[in-house]
């Protein structure tokens, strides 16, 4: 992928005219000189990585687009669950009241079916009491939804409410509507800004380096893959099977890999295998060591189990997978009864605990950074954009740009490299 210098250009609603009440040194404003490095390393010779492509950086202005005593926000909160929903929410919620004394913030219910014509729900008017203590509650206080709604009609439940900034939290299809949303609003001369934080437990949105969830996610499943290595272990020829978060990549299985130290396969999507070489290797592992532990992410070998069945799809557009778990599980206990094994194999599947767990310290850190960080975007007058992280910068990285290809573990880079120094396969 080549990239270009108008990908990294962040839209801007026009003229900032308002004086910001935020008191705060000089020092802590934001400059639109200083911009995120794309590329912080030496040698970068290919085009896609030319090291003036950059990104700009976010943080309070001195002169805001929006009055904020004439602005109404609002919160939406779309797709799967994911760690630190709420802290964004209650992060978004104390930035706009407090620092910036904005007029509402409405928190629309039910992901963007909440912002549809038909919603039957009003939006909650979010204030201290409502969000003083979510951050310890896991999953969303909003609700949340799956699947398209009409963006005409998303926009005129905003025209409606008077919303001067909408923040989308949610994944890479939820913020296909915030861009459409986004372009609407553009289409009709309408003075709204559109900021995403992205959501997603897979830390698959390409040009992000993290985003939030994923850190707790790790320590989680962690959690369950040290359950597995301790039931392996107790056993004659035990095996712990567990299957973790990642449809398209397999990042929290290789981390999670990484962080137990007690893994010895570990399967992913981007990483084709063959189920007779993994048998082998199963084999090779109890006659030496008597246990082993296997990690698999929940989108690994969706091609040959399917075997000509017809493809579906969930309301988000996304294929419905085939279980791997119990797949990999009934042809591993299938070869290994064939072969005269005698094993005990223990099964484990942590995904929608995880999911709906309250974020790790680490995490609702970086939730309330992404929250306030978003609240100074939108009051610039930024739009159709997300609160990145960049080399270890926040950033604000253009939807359509995050959008245009999928973050997927690189399986020639050092990171895959270590997993598989890790589960003895170098």
């Amino acid at each position: 992928m080549h990239y270009k210098a108008q990908d990294f250009l962040t839209e801007n609603l026009g003229e900032n005219r308002f004086p910001t009440p935020l008191e705060l040194p000089d020092s802590f404003f934001a400059s639109t000189r200083e911009r995120v490095l794309y590329c912080n390393t030496v040698g970068c010779s290919d085009g896609e990585l030319d090291p003036e492509f950059s990104f700009e950086r976010p943080g309070p202005f001195h002169r805001l687009h929006f009055d904020p005593a004439e602005t109404n926000v609002g919160i939406v909160t779309c797709g799967g669950l994911c760690p630190g929903i709420n802290d964004v929410i209650r992060s978004i919620t104390y930035s706009s009241l407090d620092a910036y004394k904005v007029s509402k913030v409405y928190g629309f219910r039910h992901g963007f079916a909440g912002l549809a014509r038909e919603s039957p729900e009003i939006p909650i008017e979010l204030c201290h009491d409502v969000v003083h203590n979510i951050h310890e509650q896991g999953g969303t206080i909003l609700g949340s939804s799956r699947g398209a709604q009409p963006i005409a009609e998303m926009v005129d439940t905003l025209v409606r409410y008077g919303i001067s900034i909408l923040f989308v939290i949610g994944g890479d299809g939820s913020h296909r509507g915030s861009m459409l949303m986004a372009e609407e609003v553009a289409r009709r001369k309408l003075d709204i800004a559109v900021i995403g934080i992205p959501k997603t437990i897979d830390n698959d949105i390409s040009h992000i380096q993290r985003s939030f969830g994923f850190d707790t996610a790790v320590e989680e499943a962690r959690k369950a893959v040290n359950a597995a290595h301790v039931e392996a272990t107790c056993l004659r020829n035990g095996i712990g099977l567990v299957k973790l978060m990642g449809r398209d990549a397999g990042f929290i299985a290789a981390h999670a890999t990484l962080a137990s130290g007690n893994v010895n396969i570990c399967l992913i999507p981007e990483e084709p295998f063959d189920l007779e070489v993994i048998n082998q290797r199963i084999r090779r592992r109890l006659e030496k060591k008597g246990h082993l532990v296997i990690v698999v992410a929940e989108g690994v070998g969706q091609e040959f189990m399917r075997q000509g069945e017809k493809l579906e799809y969930d309301e988000s557009g996304n294929p419905r997978l085939i279980d791997i778990g119990p797949f990999l599980k009934k042809r591993i206990s299938a070869y290994l009864k064939s072969a005269g094994i005698p094993f005990t194999i223990k099964y484990i599947d942590p995904s929608y605990m995880i999911r709906s767990t309250s974020a790790n310290g680490i995490d609702s850190s970086f939730c309330l950074q992404l929250g306030n960080y978003a609240v100074h975007t939108g009051m610039a007058g930024r739009t159709n954009t997300l609160i990145g992280y960049w080399n270890q910068h926040f950033c604000l990285v253009p939807i359509h740009f995050a959008l245009n290809e999928k973050k997927t573990v690189d399986i020639n880079g050092s990171m895959w490299r270590s997993v598989l120094e890790v589960t003895g396969r170098y």
